[in-house]
């Protein structure tokens, strides 16, 4: 039987896609908040397509890690994870590869016209994320997926998007773009803290295997209450609206993510099975609240 439309969508796992492009938003809305401060000139729709190629460039990461994952048997039938088209059968790996390559290369020409229409910097940028897309595999398997994931979701898109909106390098971007950071991060350690056991037989390590259960749970902690730490200290030092305290609505949930992860298991993985998933919620929800804050106050 060959893959409907609709499984060529599922592969790409958009329901992860808010990892990616609530960075690249928050930095459009900074920017629109900004620039009703000082005079700046932006481009929004050279914004529009920062987020547009930032979930590409997901989609494309998250298939050409399925692919690895399925060929090293990181990905199997037991395991919880991944879209599953590669376990159960639905595409052939070779598929999912070009699939991802082909995704790869149209985020690259995003990227590439935003480069000759705004500043070389976002060269390097762009270079980094390439590398890391489809690199991304082996850092993960070598316990280097969450700084990966940090550096990248949390810093580099957030850089990178501020830049083709404004022309401008950003250190207060990087400040803010590391909130939304730390929680993309524990995404994907939630994941990985879940997934020891199997990760484990499929001989290969993550940090969450490094560091052991235990302090797995404690990162997942300082991580998630760092993320409304900055967000304070940024409103306290006049870089953030004090609107953008509108985030805590959402601590309740990370509240209710701390209260289950607690419960993690090393033999027991279906205890958080979906704590990737209520991560990833979080994470919008939080996002969406900064973004929306930021645009308000920046029509005060």
């Amino acid at each position: 039987m060959s893959p409907k439309t609709k499984d060529w969508i599922i592969a790409t796992r958009p329901w992860s896609f808010p990892a990616s492009t609530m960075p690249a938003l928050i930095a459009v809305s900074y920017a629109f908040y900004v620039r009703s401060n000082v005079q700046l000139d932006a481009n929004w729709f050279y914004g529009i397509l920062a987020i547009l190629g930032a979930a590409v460039f997901q989609a494309s990461g998250n298939l050409i890690s399925d692919y690895f994952d399925y060929k090293f048997k990181v990905d199997r039938a037991e395991t919880y994870g991944s879209s599953r088209m590669l376990v159960d059968g639905v595409f052939k790996p070779k598929t999912i590869l070009y699939f991802g390559l082909a995704l790869l290369l149209t985020g690259s020409i995003i990227g590439l016209y935003l480069l000759l229409n705004t500043s070389v910097d976002l060269l390097w940028i762009g270079a980094i994320g390439v590398l890391a897309t489809y690199f991304y595999y082996k850092l993960k398997y070598n316990a280097l997926g969450d700084a990966t994931i940090f550096v990248i979701y949390g810093l580099l898109i957030s850089l990178g998007t501020y830049l083709v909106v404004t022309n401008l390098l950003s250190w207060q971007i990087l400040l803010i773009g590391a909130a939304p950071g730390f929680l993309i991060v524990n995404i994907l350690h939630a994941n990985n803290t879940r997934d020891m056991k199997h990760d484990g037989e499929a001989h290969i390590k993550t940090q969450a295997m490094v560091i052991g259960v235990k302090n797995s749970i404690y990162q997942y902690i300082i991580l998630g209450i760092g993320a409304y730490i900055i967000i304070v200290m940024s409103v306290v030092f006049g870089i953030l609206h004090p609107l953008c305290l509108v985030v805590f609505l959402t601590f309740p949930i990370l509240l209710k993510n701390i209260k289950q992860i607690k419960q993690a298991d090393i033999d027991k993985p279906e205890i958080i099975k979906d704590m990737d998933a209520q991560s990833a919620q979080l994470v919008m929800m939080f996002s969406l609240l900064l973004a929306v804050a930021n645009f308000i106050a920046g029509l005060l």
